[in-house]
Formats: C-alpha cells, structure tokens, sequence
C-alpha cells in the first residue's frame, strides 16, 4: 500500500481532503489480457483529459507488463485498476496515493496528477509497488512487513527487467532503502513483529518495509546460491501462486505453503528470525555473494565469477 512518501511521511493531507474510494461511474473501461486466461479491466476517471487518459493506460498496461514477467502471466485470472485524478495535496509526486483492496475481484486504485508526463508515470516506483502485491494471496491483515517487504523487492526488480532503470540503479536504491531502514531503527529497539503491528501509529514505515525488502532478498538469494541458480523466488511465489492463488492467507500459512510446495526449510526460519530482530539485519554478506561491494555508499558490480552470475538472473529475469 502507497502510504509513505521516500522520506517516510504519511499523507494524511489527501487522507482528509478526499476519500480514496475511485468510483466506477463516469470512467473509460478498457479490457487487457495477458495472453494467459489473465483479464483485467481498466477503468479510467473521465475527469482526466482525452490525452491524459490515453497516457494512463499506456502507463497501466506498461506496469502490467512489469508485472507479467514475473510468472510469464499476471498473478489473477481476473482484476482490475482503477485510476483517479488526485487532489493538488500531491505536490510533485504524479501518484501521492495507491491502495490494493484484496475483494471480489481484486482492485488497486491509483490516484494521479492530472497532469503527470509518461516519463514520470514509468519513472515513479509506487506503480510497480502496488502491482508486486498482488504476487502473494495476502488475506490484507497481520505481518505487514512481509507484505511490503515482497512489494519493496519487487518494485525495483520490475522496474529493471522492465527497463526503467539499470541492474546498477536496482541494487543502489536497495542499499539506499536498507541504509533507510536502519536510520528508523527505534530507541530502545523492539521487535519488527511489534513494529509492523504499530506501523501507522508510530510511523516506523522505513524499518517495517526494508526489513520485509530484506527477508525475501534473504529467501531468493539462498534459493539460487544453493540451488547453483535452479532455484528463485520468482518460482517459488510461482508454485504458491498455482496451489493457492485464489486463497486468502495469513502471512504465517504463506509462509508454511512456501517451504512445503518447495521442499525447502527456509521460508519459516527466515520469518521466525526476523519477526524477533530489532534493527533491519545485515545485508553485507548477502551482497558479497551476489558480487555487489559498496564503496562510499555507493555501489559497485562485479562482472565476473557465480556470485555475479546469479545476480543478473536477478535483475533480467527470465519468462516462466
């Protein structure tokens, strides 16, 4: 759910000028399919300009498209995006406010500028973000932080398979949301279990968030590095996705289905350790494996050697 800006502030401004409930009536309605059995219906506010809602459903259909590379075909059978103009509390920012709403069927809802350009809509990662969502059949309560932690993850991994920004680019912004994470670490510490659970009340979104990021690089790390690469992320939340995908599930049965669908014990001792830690855990081990040295805060790639191999299947991805 897009709550937070990158500075972590919550948008209360747009919270008590409108309600964030987008409306079916006086929208454009467009049909996309995803060659798969997916179908999702697009529904376009006709307060938008004729141009400006031609460049958001170029925009919608581009970010589905992210979104399919990831399994070879959209999560859901059928969905929908609803997209509305957003009030001027917005700033700069082309989309201050999204939200999934996990009913029948699934919707998310954007609230745009009227007048953000293409190139900010494909730039702005809350698109991405609100999309990775809907890879896990989250029931929508409970353990936040694996939620949005998947969509942390994924929102920069889509965007370089889809090519808005570069394998570099991905692992900078991740370093950059860790070093984030670590920087809203509570004094005295208290567990992430509790941390997720007080989230909007105590505003600790960067820690919640970046610890979640952190699990599933965790998870899809060991998968490859263990596996020599037979074995991601993208197909085990693949495999859930075909057991379970029209399921609503606690983030504790996600977790349970991941390890048995999979044969792995990984998914459950990850989240028993992180549910206890106080502080986003270190990921400096994890980029070593991958090849990845960060000097000055900035980060460097190796080209050569398994580590790096495994990492660019990360960022390129391939289809299902």
């Amino acid at each position: 759910m897009r709550r937070v800006r990158r500075s972590g502030v919550l948008l209360l401004a747009l919270c008590l000028l409108q309600p964030f409930t987008a409306s079916a009536a006086d929208s454009v309605e467009t049909t996309l399919f995803d060659g798969q059995g997916g179908r999702l219906e697009v529904l376009i506010s006709a307060e938008f300009q004729p141009q400006m809602q031609a460049n958001l459903l170029v925009w919608v259909e581009f970010i589905a498209s992210a979104l399919k590379q990831v399994y070879g075909h959209w999560p859901l059978r059928k969905w929908q995006v609803v997209v509305a103009p957003a009030s001027s509390a917005g700033g700069s920012d082309p989309i201050p406010w999204a939200e999934v709403f996990r009913e029948q069927p699934t919707r998310v809802e954007f609230f745009t500028t009227a007048r953000a350009t293409p190139e900010q809509l494909h730039q702005a990662w809350t698109g991405y973000h609100e999309l990775a969502h809907l890879l896990i059949p989250y029931r929508g309560w409970g353990d936040a932080w694996f939620a949005e932690g998947l969509a942390s993850y994924y929102q920069n991994i889509m965007q370089a398979r889809a090519g808005v920004i570069s394998e570099q680019q991905m692992w900078q912004k991740l370093y950059e949301g860790f070093q984030r994470g670590l920087q809203d670490t509570d004094s005295p510490a208290i567990p992430l279990a509790r941390a997720s659970d007080k989230m909007r009340q105590e505003g600790r979104f960067m820690r919640v968030y970046w610890s979640g990021a952190w699990y599933f690089l965790a998870a899809d790390t060991r998968l490859r590095l263990q596996s020599g690469g037979q074995r991601n992320l993208d197909l085990a939340l693949a495999a859930l996705n075909s057991c379970c995908g029209n399921q609503s599930l606690s983030v504790p049965e996600i977790v349970s289905r991941l390890d048995q669908l999979n044969r792995v014990v990984l998914f459950g001792i990850l989240y028993d350790e992180l549910t206890v830690s106080t502080r986003v855990p270190p990921f400096e081990s994890i980029f070593a494996s991958l090849g990845i040295d960060v000097v000055d805060g900035q980060v460097r790639l190796q080209e050569d050697g398994p580590g790096a191999r495994l990492r660019q299947q990360i960022a390129i991805g391939k289809t299902l």
